[in-house]
């Protein structure tokens, strides 16, 4: 089943415990994000701190014993993108509660090499990211099969890589 609009913001407002994400490509082509992009690229920084929708929900659920949190497979030298997310995302949220981690394959093999985008939801709900290989995205998928094999890669992601926060001093 393919998720769009009010199924695939549901699932954001729905999950009880844990929300969690593995990110696998340099890019996103975001619509939402192109205007911030674009202005990153010509030297706009992002000071912050602020608050939106998505530091709210993470605050609600770091109060009440549950988490967002994501893994981003990346490699250097770091895309425009990941700086900008990094910038404009990555350094205002981990702060706050998601748990950010970073899974460094510049020097290294993937231990996840053929695992694609997904979003996992109380550890039971399973929704594919289907990508171009440019980042644009093509659609969600929810995965109907067994949830075993996106917990035991979220398992892999999360020992293999490190908090964001740290990642700068290693």
């Amino acid at each position: 089943m393919l998720l769009d609009g009010e199924e695939w913001v549901a699932k954001f407002q729905n999950f009880q415990k844990e929300a969690w994400r593995l990110e696998t490509l340099p890019q996103y082509l975001v619509p939402q994000e192109a205007e911030e992009f674009a202005e990153f690229k010509n030297g706009v920084r992002y000071p912050g701190p602020y608050e939106d929708s998505w530091t709210a929900l993470i605050r609600k659920h770091k109060a009440t014993g549950g988490g967002i949190g994501r893994v981003h497979i990346v490699s250097r030298p770091f895309s425009d993108y990941l700086r900008f997310e990094f910038e404009r995302y990555y350094r205002h949220q981990a702060p706050i509660g998601e748990d950010i981690r970073l899974l460094d394959v510049t020097d290294r093999v993937n231990p996840l090499p053929d695992v694609q985008d997904f979003w996992m939801f109380d550890r039971s709900t399973i929704v594919l990211m289907h990508y171009e290989p440019d980042g644009k995205q093509i659609s969600r998928e929810l995965y109907e099969g067994d949830p075993a094999p996106f917990i035991e890669y979220q398992r892999i992601a999360v020992e293999a890589s490190v908090p964001f926060l740290e990642y700068p001093h290693r």
